[in-house]
């Protein structure tokens, strides 16, 4: 698995998610298993079924979860190069097409949030504006056709 850059943010909201689905969720998953199974015959009990299935997700995302943590590594925000755009950037762009200036922080793919002006460095923009200068323009192919956006500021 690759490598998952976060901020000291990302890293404390992901180990707080974390630790809520292993000492709140796993036991009343648990709970709900010995419930089920209390009511008799296992071979016609949907709502024993439910939670075994419940139980299996919970299990497959807390291990997914773990490997992300176990992969990843936390950004020092004051070693960011600013004379590039790169992860934990943030950039004030124009859209050429529009004259639109938005501004948005570059961060891991789990960290984006288009509300709060986060966006994914693996998205189709995040990785068309990666490694430009400032006055650079920036050709994106998206899915609804080609955007050029130009450089304005980058900061950390």
């Amino acid at each position: 698995m690759a490598i998952t850059y976060l901020t000291e943010e990302g890293l404390k909201k992901l180990q707080e998610e974390l630790n809520y689905l292993k000492t709140v969720q796993r036991p009343l998953i648990s709970k709900q298993i010995a419930e089920a199974r209390d009511k008799g015959d296992l071979s016609e009990n949907a709502e024993y079924d439910a939670a075994k299935d419940a139980q299996g997700m919970l299990e497959l995302k807390i291990s997914k979860m773990e490997e992300l943590l176990s992969n990843s590594r936390v950004v020092d925000e004051s070693k960011i190069d600013t004379s590039k755009v790169s992860i934990l950037s943030k950039i004030k762009i124009r859209n050429l097409s529009n004259k639109q200036v938005v501004t948005y922080t570059l961060v891991a793919e789990n960290e984006a949030d288009l509300k709060a002006g986060k966006i994914s460095v693996t998205s189709p923009i995040g990785k068309g504006l990666l490694g430009k200068k400032i006055g650079e323009t920036a050709e994106i192919t998206v899915p609804s056709g080609k955007m050029t956006f130009e450089i304005i500021s980058i900061e950390r």
